[in-house]
Formats: C-alpha cells, sequence, structure tokens
C-alpha cells in the first residue's frame, strides 16, 4: 500500500493523491495548480502517468484546484467511476464548463496578442467542453455516511467537511493482504460557525493515516462573530470617500457567502442601499445549485430562509449575465459593490474591474479569501504599489483590505483540533495543500502533542505500513 503525493504537497493548488493498493488504484481529487501562468500550463496539461492509470477517482470537493483537471483524466483515457457528493457533482456540471471556457478564451487571447513573435507557439486548451461532458458522464454521486466500495476490498464513506456545499472528507477502510488499514483524506476542511453550510464532522477513529490540508497551519483567523462587522466598515468607509468595493471572490461558496452576510446586513439597516453587482455567469448558476441542496445548510440558514423567503437574494442584488452588461459596469457612477471571479484574480471578469479601479483611491479591494504564491490576488493582498493587469503595470492606489474571518479554511487552532479528533492510533498525519511557512509551525507543535507528522513532497511516494 502507497500514497503517491502527485500535487499540493508543499504547496497549495493542484490537491492530486494516489492510492496504490493491490487491488488496484484510487485517485484523491485531480486539481488545476494555480499559479505562473506558463508553469500552470505546462503542469496542468501533463498529468502525472500515475494519475493517468487510476481505476477509480474520488473527488473531494468542486473547487478547481480540486476538480479541474478531472475532464484531462478523462481525455487520457480513464475509465473508471469518479465519486464525489451530489453537491459536489452539480456544482462541477457548471465549474468544469466554465473551466474549458476560460481556457479557450485565454488561448484565443494569447494566440493574437502573440501572433507575429517569431519565438511563440501557439497554444491550444487543456480540454474543451465536450471533455467535460465526457467527465461528467463518469460522475457517481454519493451521499453523506452512505457506503460504497470504488474497488473490492475497499469501504469508503464522505464525511461533511464543512468547507463548502457538498465538500468532503473521504474515509477509506481498505482490505490487503490480511491487513486492515483506515485512510482518512480530509480535503479542505472548514470551520465551526460558518454561514450556510454545517460544521464539518469528526470521523470517528481509529483511523491508520491522515492525509490533511494545512493551508492556514501558522495562522488564527479573526472570529466569525466578526465577519459582519468588518464587512459592515469596509462598506461605509469606501461609500464615503464615494468609492467602489471590488471583490474577487470565488463563485463557490465566497460569493454566496458575502451574499448572505450583505442581506443580512441590508434586512438589519446596518448598511446604505447601494448595488451589489454579481458579475460571473459561474456564481449564478452556482447560486441555483445552493438553492438545491438545503439539506447541506445549517440550522442558522434554514431559520433565515424561513423568515425571509431567500436566502442570496434581495432588493439591491443585480445578476450580471452578459459580457455587455459587465463592460458597462466601467462606466458606473457612485458607490456600489461588484463581486466578481475569478478567486484569486487569474482570469475572468474581475480582472477589467481591477484594472478600472486599482489607481482610484476611493476604492477599496476587498480580499476574503486564500491567494496562492504568483497570483495577481496575492500581489493585491501584499499590497504591492504596481500590479500587472492583462501586461500592464498598474499603481495601486485603492485600499486593500483583508478579512480572514471570511475564511473557508481551517486555521491553526481548527486543524489541531481535528487531528487530536481523529484519536491516539493515528500512526502519521501528512500535511499537504500548505507552503512550507504554513506547515512547519504546524508540524512542530503537533509533533509536541505527541503526533507523528511528515511534510511529503511533490512527487514523494509514502508506503504505509
Amino acid at each position: 500500500m502507497q500514497i503517491h503525493f502527485l500535487g499540493a504537497a508543499e504547496e497549495v493548488t493542484g490537491s492530486m493523491y494516489l492510492l496504490e493498493l493491490a487491488q488496484g488504484t484510487i485517485l484523491i481529487d485531480c486539481g488545476f495548480f494555480q499559479g505562473r501562468r506558463e508553469e500552470s500550463h505546462r503542469r496542468n496539461a501533463r498529468l502525472p502517468k500515475e494519475a493517468t492509470q487510476a481505476d477509480v477517482a474520488i473527488l473531494t470537493h468542486a473547487h478547481i484546484d480540486h476538480s479541474g483537471n478531472l475532464p484531462t483524466l478523462v481525455k487520457s483515457g480513464f475509465q473508471g467511476s469518479i465519486y464525489a457528493t451530489p453537491a459536489t457533482r452539480d456544482l462541477c456540471a457548471y465549474m468544469l464548463r466554465d473551466s474549458a471556457r476560460i481556457q479557450e478564451a485565454d488561448a484565443a487571447y494569447l494566440n493574437r496578442k502573440y501572433k507575429d513573435d517569431p519565438d511563440f507557439s501557439p497554444i491550444a486548451p487543456i480540454y474543451d467542453e465536450e471533455d467535460v461532458i465526457k467527465a461528467l458522464e463518469r460522475f457517481v454521486g454519493m451521499p453523506y455516511h452512505h457506503t460504497f466500495y470504488p474497488l473490492p476490498g475497499v469501504r469508503a464513506e464522505f464525511y461533511n467537511a464543512g468547507h463548502i456545499l457538498g465538500s468532503s472528507e473521504a474515509v477509506l477502510t481498505v482490505e490487503e493482504n490480511g491487513t486492515r488499514r483506515t485512510i482518512l483524506f480530509s480535503g479542505d476542511l472548514g470551520r465551526k460557525g460558518l454561514p450556510i453550510i454545517r460544521d464539518p464532522e469528526y470521523p470517528p477513529p481509529p483511523i491508520d493515516y491522515v492525509v490533511m490540508e494545512s493551508t492556514y497551519g501558522n495562522r488564527v483567523h479573526g472570529s466569525i462573530l466578526q465577519m459582519e462587522d468588518d464587512l459592515e466598515r469596509v462598506i461605509k468607509e469606501t461609500v464615503r470617500r464615494g468609492g467602489k468595493v471590488i471583490v474577487p471572490a470565488f463563485a463557490v461558496g465566497r460569493t454566496q457567502e458575502l451574499l448572505y452576510a450583505l442581506h443580512s446586513l441590508s434586512t438589519q439597516h446596518r448598511i446604505p442601499p447601494i448595488p451589489v453587482f454579481i458579475d460571473s455567469p459561474l456564481a449564478i448558476n452556482v447560486t441555483e445549485v445552493f438553492k438545491l441542496h438545503p439539506e447541506c445548510f445549517d440550522q442558522e440558514t434554514r431559520a433565515f430562509l424561513s423568515a425571509h423567503g431567500e436566502v442570496f437574494d434581495y432588493s439591491q442584488v443585480r445578476f450580471v449575465s452578459s459580457r455587455e452588461e459587465s463592460l458597462r459596469l466601467n462606466d458606473l457612477k457612485g458607490s456600489a459593490i461588484i463581486i466578481s471571479a475569478s478567486g484569486m484574480a487569474e482570469a475572468g471578469r474581475i480582472l477589467h474591474h481591477l484594472r478600472n479601479n486599482v489607481e482610484d483611491e476611493r476604492n477599496t479591494i476587498l480580499i476574503v479569501g486564500f491567494m496562492a504564491q504568483h497570483t495577481l490576488g496575492r500581489r493585491l493582498a501584499e499590497q504591492r504599489p504596481r500590479v500587472k493587469i492583462w501586461g500592464v503595470e498598474r499603481d495601486l492606489h485603492a485600499r486593500v483590505e483583508v478579512m480572514n474571518s471570511f475564511s473557508a479554511h481551517a486555521d491553526r487552532r481548527d486543524l489541531l483540533e481535528f487531528a487530536r479528533r481523529c484519536g491516539t492510533e493515528t500512526r502519521t498525519f501528512f500535511l499537504v495543500h500548505g507552503e512550507p511557512e504554513a506547515q512547519k509551525p504546524l508540524k512542530d507543535e503537533m509533533t509536541q502533542k505527541g503526533h507523528s507528522v511528515r511534510i511529503p513532497s511533490r512527487g514523494e511516494v509514502i508506503s504505509l505500513e
């Protein structure tokens, strides 16, 4: 029994792990790597050989850094089932199509821009919508706490990870050569008390091995209870300056959380009645998927729904679908909130909103999620004095606010509690989906608490006893 750490090892994004057993191989997640454009395209276009030989796949959740390369996997010849929760399956139907469209648009743009450059080789999308359809046909929806058998001798079950709608922890119990081992793949872990979705679950011990995310292993988030107060302050300050609030936000999870918070603040008359534009066709579709899965909502959200008849929509919200509508926002006068994808500001409509607003000191760029290294979102969060957008350097005069209270990732305290609840019989924790500066202090503290911890590197293969 071996685990191949094929992605998101000593880095965030590109989650991909292969469990090699005597009876076959299971790929857990098959995500896009996100970072520098050239490196991202190279890594995403060439799946590791081990991944392409997987017999079945398990997907923990729909975020593109976990799901985005499943069409490439199928395109490479994969014929197995892709197991996921029903909500994850429904989200991927939109998200993977959107990923294909973005690739096609990016390829067309670059090919036009550099067509006269003799050193430029035309690029093609990694996959197209037809590849996405073929991948979606391989999905098998499995509810939480429903036992399924991806391979002979392997019992699997999803637990709620509390990260986004449909997110899961995958627990696999493997019978091999007369021994039984339980392996937990955490996916991305959420936080207690997050809006909308239920809290993360703790699978019952004993658990022999845990592959655990560590995105914020060195950080303690602001209080979730402080979330609305901080959002209220940012909006009021920006309105007083006559500016706009520009929010790069993931179409899945973060956009819906923002809408819920804004609806709540509006209902309480705590923010001025300024327009809120959701400028992301994907976010619009995803919001509809959220409405289809109220079984994932927590008690507070169900109560809000009962009281107001709607969670995500209210009188100030405008959903922007067409490109023409989106471009007209550039001419918008007065204060407004514009929420747009992508979440790390690497593609999509958010780029033209940033281009048109970063140089105006009246505006606020609101960062509400993790920004990976080498992304525009990271450079904004670090408040670099100049940022490059569509190849043009621009002065950053807009105010930048970073609100970690919105984070959907577990922080150091949450991760330590999760590790504790896995039980004393856990042989090894493998820290993944984190940058070294987050992983090292988490490993040190876990070790002090008596846990055995390893930080695998990308490409490393580790045997499990």
